[in-house]
């Protein structure tokens, strides 16, 4: 047996069918009236007028069912449709959704809707067409003022012919555009205005009804919270993803600083270890996240004892915190730590941050510094580049003061002490006399043996680098005198001391392997000459020397005398002080 498929009419098709069945037996009524009359029978009185107050009552019965069935369509495609954009978060999806809708029920030419900015100012958010195609250029000419009305008054508006509303007969753009039906709702939420939609058609009048104002302001209430729903999202994913690129941009710059960064939380467990901390304390951030800090570090907690407790309960800073622990692997550390509380946007405490600085490298190079300072004068030390490729043998030809000063008599003395004795005695006169070139801004030359050679003017200019020298052998005389009267006879000592200026050769010499910053010339072998002719005690000043400080001191002169690598006589002066 075929299937049969049951088609169910509307009522208002129903309706419309009797209507016609009316008619239909009004006209066989009327073409049968003959037949009757030859029959000797006649229609009922008022039959024809009957059937056709029927059809008329039936068709304006049909009219009225009709309207309701659209209504009730469009409430029900309402409802469909409220359903479609409150299950969409994609912004531009329900804007679409929610305008292409407005055009459909309301058989609108045009449909826009308006949004306000974070400002407050009405933004044009998306604009439909009855094609469902986006609208731009001349399209946007609408009507702002009943827009504008309606965000302020926050009461929709219909017209069915704008051009002869009162209302708007003031409205240039309705006027110029040649507007005609017009219907425009606020979107609000929680009685608040977002918003606005607007549609409207330009040629046909009476479009709208009252009806469609209330159907457009019920849709309007939902249509403004799925909005609000997708804006809010759009906004959540903005920060979600503001929040993924801090994050990322947090990791890398964990990842690529020096210093070594763990975080604890509230447990004391580690919660973050980052690249340079993995390499300092040589552990593997996966095998400690985690565990607790004294646990996975218990080198690094015995060290620091409860500062990490004292940090997070106490919920104070401690800056530059040294600890020297050792470690598998590495060996002795030198470790400087910063620990701070770690809190969260409320100022509670969640943990610890420590940073960690290895100052192992820093300590060695430092310690070897400081050693280098003992061994060459801070001059040079200054004076050299900061680049080592920069560095040359080599020098150039200046004035420098020179100073030369000798133990007297070490060699006998030497005889007379074990050699850790004697070294202990020689580095204590040394010290002196060193001391007293560096307090006037000499540069230690070299030590020879028991002997100092010092320069003035080198390597950094001195206007009055003569009368330093002079002052230096001065107050190293006397405090090797002071010294003597400290110490037992069998470890008293005295100096001859020698000083001249002239030109020499001034810079690095030696080879690239190994440099020495030092003048060489004349001058600074006359130097050396007088100071062998001086006595124990004695500071003998080169003519020259004498010359430029004359004023400040008292010499008396001596006999010219021969000096060895010289054929003339030298004149020579005995400094007996300063005046």
């Amino acid at each position: 047996m075929p299937e049969t498929t049951t088609v169910f009419k509307l009522p208002s098709q129903e309706l419309a069918a009797l209507s016609r069945l009316s008619l239909d037996i009004k006209g066989l009524v009327a073409s049968q009236s003959e037949a009757l009359a030859r029959a000797g029978l006649t229609a009922p009185a008022g039959a024809l007028d009957g059937l056709t107050g029927l059809a008329d009552a039936l068709d304006g019965i049909q009219k009225v069912v009709a309207e309701h069935e659209r209504e009730r369509a469009q409430w029900a495609a309402l409802a469909d449709i409220g359903r479609v954009i409150n299950t969409s978060l994609d912004l531009t999806t329900v804007l679409n959704e929610v305008m292409d809708t407005i055009i459909q029920l309301t058989g609108a030419e045009r449909g826009f809707l308006v949004l306000k900015d974070a400002s407050g100012a009405l933004v044009f958010r998306t604009a439909r067409g009855v094609d469902r195609e986006e609208l731009g250029g001349r399209a946007f000419d609408i009507s702002r003022t009943i827009v504008e009305r309606v965000a302020r008054t926050g009461e929709p508006v219909v017209t069915t012919n704008a051009q002869e509303d009162p209302r708007f007969q003031t409205s240039e753009s309705v006027i110029g555009y040649n507007l005609r039906s017009i219907l425009c709702s606020p979107l609000k939420v929680k009685g608040q205005l977002t918003g606005v939609i607007y549609a409207d058609n330009r040629v046909r009048t009476g479009l709208f009804t009252d009806h469609d104002r209330d159907m457009l302001t019920a849709f309007a209430n939902q249509a403004a919270v799925a909005i609000e729903n997708a804006r809010l999202f759009e906004s959540v994913k903005a920060a979600l993803a503001e929040v993924t690129q801090i994050k990322n941009l947090m990791e890398n710059v964990l990842a690529s600083i020096a210093s070594g960064v763990i975080t604890t939380d509230i447990e004391d467990k580690i919660t973050l270890c980052n690249r340079a901390a993995e390499t300092i304390l040589g552990i593997a951030s996966r095998d400690v996240a985690g565990q607790l800090f004294g646990e996975a570090l218990p080198a690094i907690n015995s060290a620091l004892g409860s500062v990490v407790e004292e940090v997070r309960t106490a919920e104070r800073r401690v800056v530059a915190y040294e600890v020297n622990p050792h470690l598998s692997g590495r060996g002795q550390l030198n470790l400087s730590l910063n620990l701070t509380p770690l809190k969260d946007a409320v100022d509670t405490t969640q943990g610890v941050a420590i940073v960690v600085e290895d100052l192992t490298e820093t300590k060695r190079l430092k310690n070897r510094y400081e050693i280098f300072q003992r061994m060459v004068s801070p001059a040079v030390i200054e004076s050299l580049p900061n680049d080592p490729n920069e560095l040359k043998l080599g020098g150039r030809r200046q004035e420098v003061s020179v100073l030369f000063a000798d133990v007297r008599g070490f060699t006998t003395f030497s005889e007379l002490l074990d050699p850790r004795g004697l070294l202990d005695v020689l580095n204590q006169y040394l010290g002196l006399a060193a001391e007293a070139v560096l307090l006037h801004e000499g540069t230690l030359d070299k030590f020879m043996g028991d002997a100092v050679m010092a320069l003035f003017n080198a390597p950094l200019p001195q206007s009055d680098h003569t009368l330093r020298a002079v002052r230096a052998a001065v107050a190293m005389r006397a405090d090797i005198q002071a010294y003597r009267g400290t110490v037992d006879a069998n470890r008293r000592l005295a100096f001859g001391i020698g000083v001249n200026v002239g030109e020499a050769v001034v810079g690095m010499v030696g080879t690239r392997m190994r440099l020495d910053y030092s003048a060489v010339g004349d001058t600074v072998n006359l130097a050396k000459r007088i100071q062998e002719n001086a006595r124990p005690d004695q500071i003998l000043l080169s003519d020259s020397v004498y010359a430029r400080v004359k004023d400040y001191v008292v010499a008396a002169p001596l006999d010219p005398r021969e000096v060895k690598g010289r054929r003339q006589l030298v004149q020579l002066y005995d400094l007996i002080r300063l005046a």
